[in-house]
């Protein structure tokens, strides 16, 4: 083609260069809806929504809001056509290409799509008949639908997989205007063990705002019963409502369907953040997500845990020296110190952290010289004297992403005022472990570390004792 389209995040609009004749025109202008990310909330200026593909012979080009698909004229001549209509149910809808030869879309082309309801997290399939404007949904489910999604060449017939927290992803063949069959029955073993059931949970934070989150239970809940309760988060997840979760050994984060068969209720709120105070967003959301959770009844508030990696660790450690409701944290990889991370490196990239707090996830949205309060307000390690929750801290001397130093500096100041620490450090292992042995070895330490915590039982030696640093190798401290 002889257009080049590109999206100004400045300015927040679509351009689009003719190479032919030079010409810059900006396009979409009559889009009154966000084509930049509508719930960006960091320091930097929005991405775009992006580009779905071109029409045949340049005619126009289709590019997305946050809920729709809109034709646009590559040098906003014709009006902007909006095909879709999601906006108005807030179900986000989005192009599903299963012709890796596609060059372009045609005029009499009927696009696959794929759905998802943002108000109660379901998904599912529709079709648009681009000659016709006929719009059809072959299945809408509260499901989570996988990304592998195949169509048969000259039939419509489907192949794609589904899944729920309850059911692991089998996969289904459907001819469109029928019922879908199911082709595969993965993990049938799921049946013999205490699994877990999904629910969102809403409530208020202390912001006024209304706020989501992922409640998970025990299979056999009673709600006349009080559970010990664990916490996890990082940003924003109950989009995941209806995702799997595979019962083995993690990286870093929680395992959630492990804990939940055992007896604990998870929960997992979304954050959202005012830029320049990260710390308080974490108070707002996951305080009072908490409390909301507390006051259904069926949770123990005197055994109540918190779980993060990276920026959830930091987290943690923030919001542990705002309150003492928690009764066991964990933090994997937490920054302690902003003011001597902000000059580390990002050994994975290379990258000097500075971008991190003035444009992205840390959200401080200035340098240490504009605003150093807030780096110190944000900063855990000022306020560690105010810490009484027992805390386990990881932090792997290959960390790519986060500067393990971060974690000795985390560590040796807990250890100064007195506090009840531990620190794990996995040799040559990076921000997420990736060693099986180093995996299933953390599973163990977090599940003896929430039991004697939440659960009241008994410490096993790593906790009761600790393990000498000369002894690292030899006494893992697993035993009782």
């Amino acid at each position: 083609g002889k257009y080049l389209v590109f999206f100004d995040e400045r300015k927040q609009k679509y351009f689009a260069y003719n190479s032919v004749s030079g010409q810059v025109y900006q396009i979409a202008k009559d889009i009154k809806n966000a084509l930049g990310d509508e719930e960006n909330d960091v320091p930097d200026d929005p991405n775009a929504y992006g580009v779905v593909k071109w029409m045949e012979g340049d005619k126009s080009v289709l590019i997305y809001d946050r809920y729709d698909i809109w034709q646009v004229d590559p040098e906003g001549i014709s009006p902007s056509v909006c095909l879709t209509a999601g906006r108005k149910d807030k179900t986000v809808i989005r192009y599903v290409n299963t012709d890796p030869n596609e060059r372009f879309i045609t005029a009499s082309q009927r696009l696959l799509l794929r759905l998802f309801d943002e108000k109660d997290k379901s998904a599912g399939l529709a079709t648009l008949d681009l000659s016709t404007k006929t719009f059809n949904v072959v299945f809408k489910e509260k499901v989570s639908v996988g990304f592998a999604i195949q169509k048969a060449k000259t039939a419509d017939v489907l192949t794609y997989t589904k899944e729920t927290f309850q059911h692991s992803p089998n996969v289904y063949v459907h001819t469109m205007g029928t019922q879908a069959n199911q082709l595969s029955n993965t993990n049938p073993q799921q049946s013999t063990y205490n699994w877990g059931t999904a629910e969102l949970f809403k409530w208020k934070a202390y912001t006024g705002k209304e706020a989501e989150g992922i409640v998970y239970k025990p299979e056999d809940f009673d709600p006349k019963k009080k559970y010990p309760m664990i916490v996890y988060f990082y940003e924003r997840s109950s989009q995941g409502l209806y995702g799997y979760v595979a019962p083995a050994p993690t990286p870093s984060r929680l395992n959630i369907s492990f804990f939940v068969s055992r007896g604990y209720v998870v929960f997992v709120p979304d954050i959202w953040y005012k830029k320049g105070y990260p710390g308080q967003g974490a108070y707002d959301y996951i305080l009072s997500g908490t409390r909301a959770v507390v006051k259904q009844g069926y949770v123990d508030s005197t055994k109540l845990g918190l779980q993060g990696q990276s920026w959830g660790g930091y987290q943690i450690a923030h919001l542990i020296t705002r309150t003492n409701l928690y009764a066991a944290a964990w933090a994997g990889a937490p920054v302690v110190n902003m003011t001597s991370a902000y000059g580390g490196i990002r050994w994975g990239t290379g990258l000097n952290r500075q971008f991190q707090y003035e444009q992205t996830q840390s959200r401080i949205c200035a340098t240490l010289w504009e605003q150093p309060n807030l780096y110190i307000e944000n900063s855990p390690l000022f306020h560690l004297p105010k810490v009484k929750t027992p805390l386990v801290i990881m932090a792997n001397d290959a960390d790519d992403a986060v500067p393990w130093y971060q974690g000795i500096e985390y560590y040796t100041a807990m250890r100064r005022l007195g506090k009840k620490v531990w620190m794990l450090n996995y040799n040559n292992e990076a921000h997420n472990l990736v060693e099986r042995k180093n995996r299933k070895d953390i599973q163990i330490r977090e599940q003896q570390f929430f039991d004697h915590f939440l659960k009241g039982e008994k410490p096993s030696k790593w906790i009761a004792e600790g393990v000498p640093a000369t002894m690292k190798g030899k006494d893992m401290g697993l035993g009782y």
